[in-house]
Formats: C-alpha cells, structure tokens, sequence
C-alpha cells in the first residue's frame, strides 16, 4: 500500500489558498479516478482507496490544519502499517515559482510547518516529498501570502501543474525517485 498525503487546511475559506496546493493535487487526482473522500476521524483526515494496478493508493487530506498534519499521517501509516518509503507527501513551496514542481527524497521543513509537523510525528526527515511552486513570494510576510487565495489567472495556470504532479505521482509509484526526478524536476 501506498499513501499519498495532501497538505492544506480544511474549510471553504481555505479552498483556493496558495497554501492548499497539496490538497488541490490529491482533489484533481480523486476527481481523474471517480473517487470520493470520507472523513476518517480517528485518522483526522479526509480518505479515499484505489487499486493502481496491483497496488492500493490511500490519499488523504489531514483535518488538523496544517501546523499538526502529522498526527494524522502518523496515525494512517501505524495503522495500515506503512513504512516511510511508502509515502509521499504534497505540498507548496515558496522557493519554488508558480508552475513548478520538485520531487525529493528527503530534505528539511524549509520553513513549511506542515511537513514540518510530518516530519516530526514521523521520526525522520528521508520523506519522499512532492513540492508545487507557488512563488514568488511579494514583499509581505509568508503566512499572509500562502493564506491568499491565488488570483484567477494564477488558478488558470496551475490547472496544468496538478496535472503534470499527478503524472509525475504516478512515474514515481512505477520507477522510483531517481528516475522521477530526471524526468519531472
């Protein structure tokens, strides 16, 4: 089984933030395979299952917001029994501009807070990760920029970019982060 973890904050009000790019991925891969999520309170997340191929896929979008993130994570891999090596997690980086992404196979919180809170919970900063661009980053402090909504062209142009994640999660499920990263980074 894999996991596939979107990072965001749960409500309307929080819907199209900058912050909610991870969310948007695990949303546009739901909607690409007829899925619905269910919330899951004991895991404090949102969930759904597919079987790609042989494999099980478990997305899931935390409950706790962003700063906790990884208690849910946490929960669903003790649960299910899923190693590390078996997850990914999706969210936006500020060091990245809007329409790129980066996957890496480890790495520090670089300031994000949520997987800041993952890698906490987890143990371990050798998480594989998938990070949307969402800068540059205007004069004004970071928590006020990821908590904005994107403006309209901005949502327009990340439409390919949740596309291309969604493409690049599923190179990496069938060859691995080495390959994933020649081909996608």
């Amino acid at each position: 089984m894999k996991l596939v973890v979107g990072l965001g904050n749960v409500g309307d009000k929080y819907c199209f933030t900058r912050h909610n790019t991870g969310f948007m991925v695990i949303d546009k891969w739901a909607i690409m395979n007829d899925l619905t999520f269910k919330e899951e309170k004991k895991f404090k997340c949102f969930m759904t299952k597919f079987k790609r191929g042989m494999e099980d896929i478990l997305l899931i979008k935390p409950t706790t917001f962003m700063n906790l993130s990884g208690e849910s994570v946490i929960a669903v891999m003790n649960y299910y029994k899923i190693d590390v090596e078996d997850i990914i997690v999706v969210y936006d980086d500020l060091s990245l501009e809007l329409g790129k992404m980066r996957f890496r196979p480890d790495g520090s919180d670089g300031g994000h807070n949520g997987i800041k809170s993952v890698i906490k919970c987890v143990g371990t900063s050798k998480i594989p990760r998938l990070k949307v661009g969402i800068g540059p980053q205007p004069p004004i402090p970071a928590e006020t920029f990821v908590l904005q909504n994107f403006y309209k062209d901005q949502l327009e142009s990340l439409k390919p970019v949740l596309k291309n994640a969604i493409m690049g999660l599923e190179y990496y499920f069938d060859n691995g982060m080495q390959k994933t990263q020649n081909q996608f980074n």
